[in-house]
């Protein structure tokens, strides 16, 4: 079920121990051959393919489109918000349903930069609302040993708009990739003990812009993506997600 497809009536038909899913995504850079509505868009299809595996065993909020993406400023196009405003709208997207009387929330996250706010979010909104549960989940974390198996690129190879991202984009959008565009990984070296992607996190967290990191934007192999892989990587998503929806409805 869509929030904002639903009547005002139609809700007082909907069981409260239905799990409420908030999607937080961002618009940003995502190199030459990516849109920046890449994060946003691959929320909104896992968004998708979840109501349409679970239709009204799940309720899903409007998505939060911009995130936290100070640290992609320097490329054109790229908005952001900062932590405490993103945090307040969170924060009031579930409130906001809690006080219908909902009390499972799943925020469903698609951006590293949002990492850092969902915690401290399942952390503010757990503290204040005792009567509810609360959990965030970054996709690709989600089922992130499942996906190693898939990747090819190798370390660094997995990172933003590299294999990942543009083979889900080539599964869900592929008019809006630019083939043409894509460009060997341009990764730029720092200390070992930094290095990591979406499924290898680095061993201590070191801040640097994506500018920083890369000369193009991208972090990561796109050159090995595939639509074949994005569709094993969207199945493999889907159905670790919706065993955490079915696993919240449980909650009494």
């Amino acid at each position: 079920m869509i929030w904002q497809e639903l009547t005002t009536t139609g809700f007082d038909q909907i069981d409260r121990r239905t799990p409420v899913l908030l999607p937080m995504a961002a618009i940003e850079q995502h190199g030459p051959h990516l849109p920046l509505a890449t994060d946003r868009m691959i929320a909104e299809f896992y968004v998708k393919e979840i109501d349409r595996r679970l239709g009204k065993a799940v309720l899903t909020l409007p998505t939060i489109a911009v995130g936290y993406s100070q640290h992609h400023m320097d490329f054109s196009g790229s908005l952001t918000l900062n932590h405490e405003t993103l945090l307040n709208v969170a924060e009031q997207y579930l409130h906001s349903a809690s006080c219908h009387g909902f009390r499972s929330f799943l925020v469903l996250n698609a951006h590293g930069g949002n990492q850092g706010a969902c915690q401290v979010l399942v952390e503010r909104f757990g503290a204040a609302h005792g009567d509810c549960q609360v959990v965030a989940a970054t996709w690709w974390r989600v089922a992130a040993d499942a996906l190693l198996a898939l990747n090819e690129s190798g370390p660094g190879g997995a990172g933003h708009a590299g294999v990942f991202e543009t083979s889900l984009m080539l599964h869900i959008a592929p008019e809006l990739v630019r083939l043409e565009a894509r460009q060997p990984r341009t990764n730029l070296p720092t200390y070992e003990w930094a290095e990591g992607d979406l499924i290898r996190s680095p061993r201590a967290a070191l801040y640097r812009t994506m500018k920083q990191m890369t000369s193009n934007g991208v972090y990561g192999d796109p050159l090995l993506a595939t639509a074949e892989k994005g569709r094993q990587i969207a199945d493999i998503v889907c159905e670790a997600l919706c065993e955490t929806v079915t696993d919240l409805a449980r909650f009494d």
